[in-house]
């Protein structure tokens, strides 16, 4: 680990994938009722495909997990595949025997958007013991765009461009969100343990900004400093900025 940064773990990019997964069972293997916070993205999803095929080799199982989606695009319909609920059952939901306990996605399509935050919020309230997070290149952690503070609550809130862009060139959303649902700030803060996990050299700047800059609304990744079980899983070229930068 480097000096002042303990919970940084930094892992070479063919071992990474793996290792996070391996975590992640023995996590399910101490706990097998464990509440989850997951992402959806390309960061986690070599994850998802290393724990799918641990589970189903035995190693441990989603049985008696709830699963909590930490995010939601306003206004995409449910078949569009850049949704984030539909992204996490391909990935992982639907790929697991037996399913989790209980999968909670963001009921935007039952509710008014501010009604379904208000769901999202109420379960979290609930606990939880361990928070997945990826890292946007604009710094922002779910949807919890630049602006956002350690107190940011669970929300609807407009999306900036990059993550509108993200949605259409990278996800394949039929078209742009203007807005999304959030796990907000201060539940990620209050989860049991977080995990931050960042990959690719594209992300070392926004990486050291988070982890060597002041905590900074405009870099919302920087407050999860705070979280006392905070653990920053990266590859190798995502960490290629950290030593330059101190």
């Amino acid at each position: 680990m480097t000096p002042g940064l303990e919970f940084l773990e930094v892992l070479p990019s063919e071992e990474w994938a793996g290792r996070v997964a391996a975590d992640l069972v023995a996590c399910l293997r101490a706990n097998p009722r464990l509440r989850l916070c997951l992402p959806t993205g390309d960061t986690p999803a070599p994850v998802y495909m290393s724990l799918v095929d641990a589970l189903a080799r035995g190693e441990a199982s989603l049985g008696q997990a709830t699963i909590l989606l930490l995010d939601e695009y306003v206004g995409l319909p449910a078949d569009d595949p850049a949704r984030c609920d539909a992204r996490l059952r391909r990935e992982l939901i639907d790929r697991v025997d037996p399913p989790p306990m209980a999968f909670h996605p963001v009921r935007v399509d039952e509710s008014a958007p501010e009604e379904a935050a208000a769901d999202l919020d109420a379960i979290a309230a609930d606990g939880l013991d361990l928070t997945l997070l990826g890292l946007g290149a604009n710094g922002h952690v779910g949807m919890n765009e630049p602006g956002s503070t350690a107190d940011s609550p669970t929300r609807v809130i407009p999306l900036t461009e990059p993550t509108r862009e993200v949605a259409t060139e990278r996800y394949g959303a039929r078209r742009a969100p203007v807005a999304g649902i959030t796990l907000g700030l201060d539940r990620i803060l209050a989860s049991r343990q977080v995990w931050l996990l960042v990959t690719g050299e594209r992300k070392a700047e926004v990486l050291a900004r988070a982890l060597l800059g002041p905590e900074d609304p405009g870099c919302p990744a920087s407050f999860l400093r705070r979280h006392p079980r905070l653990r920053v899983i990266a590859d190798e070229p995502a960490a290629t900025a950290l030593d330059s930068t101190r």
